[in-house]
């Protein structure tokens, strides 16, 4: 993999940039839907790739419950497996192993939907524990049939080598921002441990794909300039940011890392998709950044548009024969809001793959623009007029 910086957004860390994988260019900055089987939902390959994506995301821990690594590499690896041509990234699994089970190990603690992620949240149930945390590893228990599994850094890494993805990112613990912070630091240490083993390990193979490191920390601003200086210390192709942050700390906590971490490698926020989170993520220095956000409301019926949300199942848009927005989107040039809230009450399938291309092409065409406007230097103009608009403030 190749990283070249094309231009720099002026008083701020933001920046266009051009990475150079073994199937393809991504034109950063760049928003990565996630496939997180293999799969987007009620989408083809071919839809996704008309909306703009320029690469997908997809998830080791769901890969290897189902249908497994191997038989993923059996099938030539994760994009010919899925019939995608372009880029492809996975993540670590270890997000989905702590979120999944650890919040459940606690008494007066269960999860919740947090900005798209599972974070805890103190409730008066205990519920029962299906991770256990030491210094090699993790032991969980899959959410879908109770099975045992270890996942260590190295077994993390041969997954994701199974898996084929062009960038793939070291195993590390995503801690919510609620934990003490005596347990942040522990954290910190073990990720911070099982970085440079991901790391090591990967380099012993002969393998042509990206490791990226994560830089976690919570909210602590200390812990997370840490934990930016020393897994950006180590020799990774570039890096992931964390998203174990409350809302308001994030352009902060991105702040902190980018303007630690070495400029001349690419750099991910994992888990974020919100129209101005992502505007902030570009100006403080990051390049990609995934989100499950715009392709899971959609199933829903909400959908963006210039002027905010809307959700489809208001009485107002029963006859309501405009497009979703004023978009180039296939969506947009064919169906009518009318057609679209008819198919949502009438629960047929189609109704969710109309509202994903839409918002899929919407959160590209936004961050495409806003590369266009770094480069052609009127970039706070487009956010400003964006965000007055869509937030209407």
């Amino acid at each position: 993999m190749k990283f070249a910086i094309d231009a720099e957004l002026p008083n701020t860390l933001g920046r266009t940039g051009t990475i150079t994988t073994p199937h393809g260019e991504i034109q950063t900055p760049a928003f990565v839907p996630v496939a997180t089987k293999a799969t987007i939902k009620s989408l083809t390959p071919e839809q996704v790739r008309d909306a703009g994506a320029q690469v997908v995301l997809a998830n080791t821990y769901h890969l290897y419950l189902e249908p497994g690594d191997e038989q993923v590499k059996n099938l030539g690896g994760l994009g010919n497996m899925m019939n995608w041509k372009g880029p492809t990234m996975t993540d670590s699994g270890g997000f989905q192993v702590f979120s999944l089970g650890a919040a459940y190990g606690k008494k007066g603690i269960t999860k919740i939907s947090h900005r798209e992620l599972l974070l805890p949240k103190i409730v008066e149930e205990e519920t029962p524990k299906i991770v256990t945390i030491d210094p090699n590893g993790v032991m969980f228990r899959s959410h879908t049939d109770g099975s045992a599994h270890y996942f260590t850094p190295e077994k993390s890494i041969d997954i994701q080598h199974n898996l084929g993805a062009d960038i793939i990112f070291a195993f590390d613990e995503c801690t919510s921002p609620y934990e003490p912070l005596h347990y942040q630091k522990q954290a910190l240490e073990r990720t911070h441990r099982w970085a440079k083993q991901s790391l090591e390990y990967h380099k012993s193979k002969n393998t042509s794909q990206a490791l990226f490191g994560i830089v976690q920390g919570g909210r602590d601003e200390n812990l997370r300039k840490e934990s930016a200086k020393i897994i950006g210390d180590m020799d990774f192709d570039g890096f992931g940011i964390g998203g174990s942050f409350e809302k308001e700390d994030m352009q902060h906590a991105v702040q902190w890392c980018n303007s630690i971490l070495p400029k001349h490698k690419p750099r991910h926020l994992l888990g974020i998709g919100e129209p101005v989170d992502l505007f902030g993520a570009v100006e403080n220095g990051c390049d990609l950044f995934d989100c499950v956000s715009p392709t899971r409301i959609a199933r829903t019926g909400m959908v963006y548009t210039k002027d905010g949300r809307i959700n489809l199942l208001n009485q107002e848009f029963r006859e309501d024969s405009k497009p979703l927005d004023d978009c180039t989107c296939y969506t947009c040039k064919n169906y009518s809001r009318a057609y679209i809230a008819h198919l949502f009450r009438a629960k047929e399938m189609l109704a969710a793959t109309l509202a994903s291309i839409h918002n899929l092409h919407f959160i590209i065409s936004m961050v495409d623009t806003m590369r266009e406007r770094i480069k052609n230097k009127n970039f706070e103009n487009f956010k400003k007029d964006f965000l007055k608009r869509y937030y209407k403030s």
